[in-house]
Order: structure tokens, then C-alpha cells, then sequence
């Protein structure tokens, strides 16, 4: 077994003509209450926006799982998360989503770093479940636009 193998790092970003601002919240709630898998199946994920908050999956009847802690949240350009996220193994991860005023809008940055014992299916889906959060965050204030128009 060498570091690749132990290691993670995952970097994506999404651009949108949007308000940092609003993108920020717009985060905050995709990560959230309004979470999803690429099939539009609710996660049923909780965010408690603070330093040291939790961020866990709440199935209902005492079923819940800790995906982690906000290690940093600055409004309206950060926010990390650490903790074992959807790996119930050893190993521990990263989340940091930084987001950047552009011309015309908002970059939002998501980079996913992890060490331990990753398994291969998981390593090969986070690159799928992030775009997918980045795509409907952006497509909340697509949708909006046009709503507006």
C-alpha cells in the first residue's frame, strides 16, 4: 500500500451569475436540509451553521450518521467541514468550500481531501456526489434567474 492509496484530493468549482451572498446561503442549505443524491432522494442532512456545529444525517426514529464538524465558517467565502463524512471506516476528511466574487457573479470552489482506508467505490463516487451538489446549487440560482426574467 503506498500514500495514493491512502489518500484523497478532489477539486471542482461551478461559476453562476449570482450574489455571493446568496450563493453562500445557497450552500449552506445544499449541504443541509436540502441535500440530495444525484437522484433527487433526499440525504436527510442537518447542518448546524456555527464553529463546531454538527453536520450529520438524520434518518428519523434515532437512526443518524455523524459526517462531521464545521472547523470554519466565514460568511460569505468559507466554510470547512471535517470529520468521517459517509466513511464508516478509519479515515478522515476535509471539506472546503470557498467562494470567490467574479465578474458577474460567483465561483464556488469545493476541494475534498481525505486520509485512511478509502475504499475504491467511494473514492470513484466523490467526484460524482460533489459536481452533483455544486450542479444543483448552481441551478438553484439558474432557476431563479429565470424565474425572474
Amino acid at each position: 500500500m503506498n500514500v495514493e492509496d491512502l489518500t484523497l484530493d478532489v477539486e471542482q468549482n461551478v461559476e453562476m451569475k449570482a450574489d455571493i451572498g446568496d450563493v453562500f446561503k445557497g450552500v449552506l442549505r445544499r449541504l443541509g436540509e436540502q441535500n440530495t443524491r444525484p437522484d433527487g432522494v433526499s440525504m436527510d442532512m442537518v447542518l448546524e451553521e456555527w464553529a463546531g456545529g454538527r453536520w450529520f444525517r438524520d434518518r428519523g426514529d434515532g437512526i443518524q450518521h455523524l459526517w462531521g464538524h464545521v472547523q470554519v465558517i466565514k460568511p460569505p467565502v468559507l466554510i470547512e467541514l471535517s470529520g468521517p463524512l459517509f466513511m464508516s471506516y478509519p479515515a478522515i476528511n476535509h471539506i472546503e468550500v470557498k467562494l470567490d466574487q467574479i465578474a458577474g457573479g460567483t465561483k464556488v470552489t469545493l476541494r475534498h481531501r481525505a486520509i485512511g482506508l478509502i475504499d475504491p467505490a467511494h473514492r470513484e463516487g466523490v467526484a460524482t456526489g460533489w459536481q452533483h451538489l455544486l450542479d444543483t446549487i448552481k441551478g438553484d440560482f439558474t432557476q431563479a434567474a429565470k424565474g425572474t426574467s
